[in-house]
């Protein structure tokens, strides 16, 4: 009996030193883990299969509704169609290699556009494609912003040399052809309004190349997005790009958050903070210095063509509303995806995608009023904002004392005022203010757009000045479901009394 436990301790005392072996050498090795925000990246394309994915999964949102549509198509000019996966017009320029081929040596990459007739845009894809930075003339990108003060706009966007991008083909009578002609990109990569489409651009560049001279310096074999932005320093215009990337993922069925690789040369801003929570990696083309491979590219549409920019200029009548609503009443007006769209974004940051609190006896409620400050956006900006309420600090004074009587009354009601002085918050920072209100008040300016990421019950005073009577927030509001309320102004001053009426009547309205 005594040996028999003697052998049994000693058979776990070999078990617990085994495991702490194999746990000190399987955390204490960094060859197999990427660095943080880096893409895991092989020499050859057999290495990488020793490499750990890096991706991160996608998290679990209330709000979330199927985009796979089970061969479906959406209605024309439906809230799907708009919001969703209307991109359901599926056209195969590069096929897979076919099975018997493959297993007798042929290779080759594939390649397939999705197009929406609604938005007239498309979201490509690909397999084995080569990108050789070389052949694409932009600068270095994601420096510090203090280092390339005065950068002209033109040496941020990309210009493609033919054969910047490639794909190996199997055929041979390809070789060398472009991918796609001058037809194909007017039908379904349509120029627009736009003067330098960057992804009509890069797509007529790719070209068709064998086996012999497909060679890369490093392989990535995790999905990626290949992203090129305009307007980069500006959240409304970064929200449509950060939407663009969100749909393309999941309209190409990816089963975790892909990597981001920038195709442009735009300086670091403070908004890079959200792409990187969004998604797993993000470097820049010219990070590469040779060529590279991708296993799966995904080519993503302009920010300009998302719903969000395409209804400042089109009628999108379509109403925000729950997901657990459109699930049991299907109504082909009403969505759910800028709700899902917010909470992937709360989620990113570890912020919590729905209120469950129970209500305190005293209620308090959260006041955000959105600041709108100097700050140094990009390499051609001063630093200087253009005044759209020009006495900004005596409404939020006003706002202040106001809360403060109220607090301090036999109302039932707490209110406490957040100073949302966004250009000196993290992005992180910012979404959870944006969270936490009861109700957000700001003059027409690109914060308001952090509204995506606003609660149901959330309800906006947007404060206009006569020279920026423009649509955007008061359309983001309707299509996210949120109460919105505007005050016109005849010039740029606020009358604090008639502010702290609007704000009292959405207050009543709330139970205060």
């Amino acid at each position: 009996m005594k040996l028999k436990c003697t052998k049994l301790r000693f058979l776990l005392f070999a078990l617990f030193l085994f495991n702490s072996l194999f746990l000190y050498l399987n955390f204490s090795t960094d060859h197999d883990h990427p660095p943080p925000n880096s893409i895991p990246r092989s020499l050859s394309e057999n290495s990488l299969t020793q490499i750990r994915s890096s991706l991160k999964p996608w998290p679990i949102l209330p709000s979330y509704l199927p985009w796979n549509l089970g061969g479906k198509s959406p209605i024309f000019h439906s809230c799907e169609a708009y919001f969703g996966n209307g991109f359901t017009r599926r056209v195969d320029l590069l096929k897979p290699i076919s099975e018997p081929r493959r297993m007798a040596g042929t290779r080759g990459g594939w390649f397939r556009c999705f197009y929406s007739e609604t938005l007239r845009s498309s979201i490509c894809e690909g397999g084995r494609i080569r990108m050789i930075p070389g052949r694409i003339l932009v600068s270095q990108g994601g420096e510090k912003l203090e280092s390339v003060i005065g950068r002209g706009e033109d040496e941020e966007m990309p210009k493609f040399e033919d054969g910047a991008f490639e794909i190996e083909v199997g055929d041979r009578s390809s070789v060398g052809k472009k991918l796609v002609d001058e037809e194909f990109l007017n039908r379904y990569v349509q120029q627009g309004g736009i003067e330098r489409h960057s992804l009509r651009a890069l797509i007529g560049s790719i070209r068709q190349v064998d086996a012999a001279e497909f060679v890369c310096n490093e392989w990535i074999e995790e999905p990626t997005l290949l992203v090129t932005r305009y307007e980069y320093a500006n959240v409304f215009h970064t929200f449509t790009d950060w939407y663009s990337t969100y749909v393309s993922s999941r309209v190409t069925g990816l089963s975790s958050r892909p990597h981001v690789v920038f195709v442009d040369g735009h300086c670091e801003t403070q908004l890079e903070e959200t792409w990187s929570a969004l998604y797993s990696s993000l470097t820049y083309a010219k990070n590469f210095t040779g060529p590279v491979c991708f296993r799966r590219a995904i080519l993503v549409p302009l920010g300009y063509e998302t719903a969000m920019f395409r209804g400042l200029s089109e009628r999108i009548n379509c109403h925000g509303t729950t997901a657990n609503s459109l699930w049991l009443n299907p109504d082909d007006q009403k969505t759910a995806r800028l709700s899902e769209f917010g909470e992937m974004i709360r989620s990113a940051f570890a912020l919590p995608v729905d209120r469950h609190n129970p209500k305190p006896l005293t209620p308090r409620h959260n006041i955000l009023f959105i600041r709108r400050e100097d700050y140094l956006a990009h390499p051609r900006n001063h630093g200087k904002i253009q005044t759209r309420l020009s006495n900004e600090q005596e409404v939020f004074e006003a706002i202040s004392n106001f809360a403060a009587n109220q607090s301090h009354s036999s109302s039932s009601c707490k209110l406490n005022v957040i100073n949302g002085m966004f250009a000196h918050m993290s992005m992180k920072e910012q979404v959870a203010a944006i969270g936490n209100a009861a109700v957000i008040i700001g003059a027409h300016g690109a914060g308001l757009t952090h509204m995506i990421s606003a609660y149901m019950d959330t309800v906006i005073l947007e404060i206009i000045s006569s020279e920026y009577m423009r649509p955007h927030f008061e359309l983001i509001a309707m299509w996210k479901g949120l109460e919105y309320h505007a005050m016109n102004l005849h010039g740029s001053y606020a009358d604090p009394k008639e502010v702290i009426k609007r704000l009292n009547t959405i207050l009543t309205s709330i139970g205060c």
